[in-house]
Formats: structure tokens, sequence, C-alpha cells
């Protein structure tokens, strides 16, 4: 097996695998991890010899650390089952002491069980689920301690949090690892239906022959959430809707929208596709972009009382190549909105002919539900069944998990399963991020004032007005509200 074969075409089993989870005791291994991790056992997609070692600073004996995996089970699921259970979790270990450069704490000693239990010299992966600011740490500590070599090393979002902050990052990163090594995750990428973006387009020509400036008006990439951040409020205050959201996961979706077609569907031409166009995407212009603040968040637990930082944007994006020119990507996403949603929307312009400007507007749309496993929607206009010459828009939805053997992974199962297995296709690229941050940057210097708006709508009223004379399609019911 290499890095880079055809996606999805690897061995059945990659080998003995020891899964090293840094922050194994935190929020985000709680919520995402371990979950994903178990998932994994419970559907046979593990190699047939592994080992789960958490890491931490606490010194916490195993039994505790499994009593803390389960509990994880218990509350995000799926539900521990008594005989998958007691198999999973004779293979789970804790190196306590933490790891530092200064400090490796127990993680060599326990490595070196778990070798000798498995035999030879299992693959090791390193999960960074820790914030930012320790990651150079943990990348210098595998070089000191000898671990870096021919590892695979996960790293969370964002990966820095500014274009000199990513530039020192990815240093320390290559000071150490080859390229090869780095999974940088982004989990918008492991989801289904953001996988059906280029697959849709690139199987299907009826979909390839519209997916262009001159049929499609502008593109819609919306993810608000009504969830809040009291969870998360120390490192939310510290990242916001920007960081957090916008030029990560938005921006990583627009790209997928927008690429070329790849050579090929290999690891390293879908990363070439994706990274080429998002170094055409136009530094973003502060005018074009609204921040909001919701009522109310700075008396969250852990948020700094005066804090300024953002929990909604929306923003206009500008691709600046010959396929995109001049179509507007409309970008948005807070936290404590009306509704929850994940979705992609391609409005097509209207055709000219016999019916030029007596059709409604936003009645040609392709759109992508990005949340569960998915789901393909279309809208079109269709003559109401009657005697006279009436007009109607007509909807068609795909429920990806209705195709025929579909067996759905969420995302951060998917991307632990292609870490497994060496595949890189859906992780992002330091070329791509680089000019990510670049696009980023007028924004990140000058930002515009942030406003407020009032829990359960749909933020900011400017929102709306950036994208007028047109409309958000997800709220359009609720236009009035703030």
């Amino acid at each position: 097996m290499t890095d880079g074969e055809e996606h999805g075409e690897f061995a059945s089993d990659p080998g003995p695998v020891v899964f090293v989870l840094f922050g194994a005791t935190g929020d985000l291994a709680r919520r995402m991890v371990l979950p994903a991790f178990y998932r994994l056992a419970c559907g046979g997609l593990l190699p047939r010899q592994w080992r789960l070692v958490g890491n931490g600073r606490g010194d916490v004996a195993d039994e505790s650390f499994r009593a803390h995996v389960r509990d994880a089970l218990a509350e995000f699921g799926p539900e521990p089952e008594p005989g998958t259970w007691d198999a999973f979790a004779q293979r789970v270990f804790f190196a306590g002491g933490g790891f530092s450069p200064g400090s490796p704490g127990r993680l060599p000693e326990v490595l070196s069980g778990a070798r000798q239990a498995l035999g030879g010299a299992p693959q090791l992966i390193f999960y960074l689920a820790v914030p930012p600011a320790a990651f150079a740490g943990l990348t210098e500590a595998l070089g000191r301690y000898g671990l870096a070599r021919g590892t695979r090393v996960v790293y969370e979002k964002p990966f820095g949090t500014s274009r000199a902050s990513f530039q020192e990052l990815d240093r320390v990163v290559h000071s150490v690892l080859d390229e090869q090594q780095v999974y940088r995750i982004d989990h918008f990428l492991g989801k289904e239906a953001t996988q059906d973006l280029h697959l849709l387009r690139f199987a299907n020509g009826s979909s390839a022959a519209y997916w262009n400036r001159e049929h499609i008006e502008s593109v819609q990439i919306d993810v608000p959430e009504t969830l809040g951040i009291s969870d998360r409020a120390q490192f939310y205050d510290a990242t916001g809707a920007v960081l957090d959201m916008l030029v990560t996961h938005l921006f990583q979706v627009a790209a997928e929208v927008a690429m070329e077609p790849p050579a090929s569907l290999s690891p390293l031409d879908l990363q070439a596709a994706r990274e080429t166009v998002i170094s055409c995407f136009r530094p973003m212009d502060p005018g074009e972009v609204v921040l909001g603040q919701f009522d109310g968040y700075r008396d969250v637990p852990g948020v700094d009382p005066q804090s300024r930082r953002d929990t909604f944007v929306a923003a206009r994006l500008w691709i600046d190549n010959p396929r995109w020119r001049g179509v507007p990507f409309y970008l948005r996403t807070g936290k404590r909105m009306a509704a929850s949603g994940q979705r992609v929307s391609l409005i097509l312009r209207e055709p000219p002919g016999p019916l030029s400007n007596r059709l409604p507007r936003y009645a040609n749309v392709l759109s992508f539900s990005m949340a569960g496993d998915g789901e393909i929607d279309l809208s079109l206009v269709a003559k109401k069944p009657g005697p006279a010459l009436e007009l109607d828009v007509a909807h068609a939805s795909i429920p990806l998990a209705s195709l025929h053997g579909a067996d759905p992974l969420p995302p951060y199962v998917r991307l632990i399963h292609d870490v497994l297995l060496g595949d890189r296709s859906l992780f992002t690229r330091p070329d791509g991020l680089a000019a990510v941050w670049d696009a980023a940057e007028p924004l990140l210097s000058a930002p515009p004032a942030v406003g407020t708006y009032p829990p359960g709508s749909w933020g900011p009223a400017r929102a709306r007005d950036l994208i007028a004379p047109g409309r958000w399609l997800l709220g359009q019911k609720q236009a009035g509200s703030r």
C-alpha cells in the first residue's frame, strides 16, 4: 500500500496499528474521536491488531481511562454493548505524565509494551485532539524522542490562527515530519454530501455542463447553528466564527464546489485540484463581511465580559478564475440562530427564451444537505397540471442513505479510517492553507465592527443586505427576523 493509491482501493487489513490520542480526556476526544474509533471497531474497520493509547498530563490508570471512554460512548454513542465493549476495552491504555520536549512522561514506556504485544513494528498514528497552541510542542517532542520516523500525525483545525502563525507551525512540522506523514483534518471534507459535490459533477454530464459562470448565478454555503458555546467557551472566545468556521470548513467546501476536474480521483490529484482553486480566492474585502455576536454571549462563563468576539459571520467570496469570475459565493454561519442546517446551494441563472422574466426567483436550484448522511435536492420549474399555463416550483430529494447498499460513515469515522489506510484525499495541504490565509488576511487585519443579534434570529440585519436583492435560502420564510 502507498499513500498515492486510488481513493478507497486498499488492502482489507493495513497491518498492526497503535493509535495515540493526545488530549484523550478533553472535550473533542470525548465528543468525536473516541466515539468514532469505537464505531470503527464495531464495524470491523480496524486492523486485526491494534491498540488505543490515551495521553494526558494526569496520572490516570488504564481502568479509569476505560471507564472515561465508556462514559463518552454512553453520552455520545454508539452505546457500548457488553461483548463488543469487553473486546474493545482490553486494547485501551493510558500513558500519563504528559508529553513535551522536556519530558516524555510514560508514553515511550507504554508504546514499548504495545509494540511487544503486537509484534514487530506497528504503524504509529498520533492524533492531536488538543488546542492549536500545543501542536508545535507535541510535534517537537515526537522528533526528540524518536517517534517521528514513519508515523502519521493528525492535526485538528485551525492549523494556525494567522498567516504568520501558520508559517511558523508549518516550519516546525516539516522540521520533524515529511508532508506525506501529515494529516490536517477538516471534518467537513469527510461528510458524505461534501464528497458528492465533486462526484455528482464529474460522473454526470448534465451537471458538468452547467457547472460554470454561464449557468450559475450564485452559490450559498450556509451553516447556521442553534447551539451556543457553553461547552467550549474559552476556546471559542479565543477563536470566533471566522477562525472556527469561515477560513476552515466553509473555505474548504467552497473549494470542493469550485475546483477544476482533477486528472484522477487519486489523493494527490484531488488535493491538487482543491488547493489550486483556493489560490484563486480573492483577498476578502472587510466591506463584504458581516460579523455579529449574539446577545448574552458575554454572560457565558469563561467568556471575557468585554469580549468583541464574533459568533456570526456572513461573507461574499469571489473566485478569480475563468470558470467562476463574477459569481458570488455567499458564506454564512453563526451560533444561537433560528435553525440549524448545513447546505450548499447552486442557484442557476434564468435561461433565455419565451419565459424570460416570468420565472420565480430561485426556482432552479441544486442543493446538497451536508447534515447527517447527506441529501441531494433539486428545485425546478414545472407546469402546474390544469387548463391554464400556470408555473410552479417542483422539488425532488435523494437521501444518500437510501441508495442501495449504502453504508454512510460519519465524518470523523470516515477520516480516521482514511488515516488508518494512509489515504490523504480528504485532508488539507500547506499550499492550500497558505492561500487560505492570504485570502483571509485583509479581514483578520481590519475586521468590520461586530454587531449584535437576538438568539433565535437569523443574525444581524446587515447579513440580509449583503445578499440583496437576493435572499438566503435557509430562513427565507423568516425574512422579517433581525
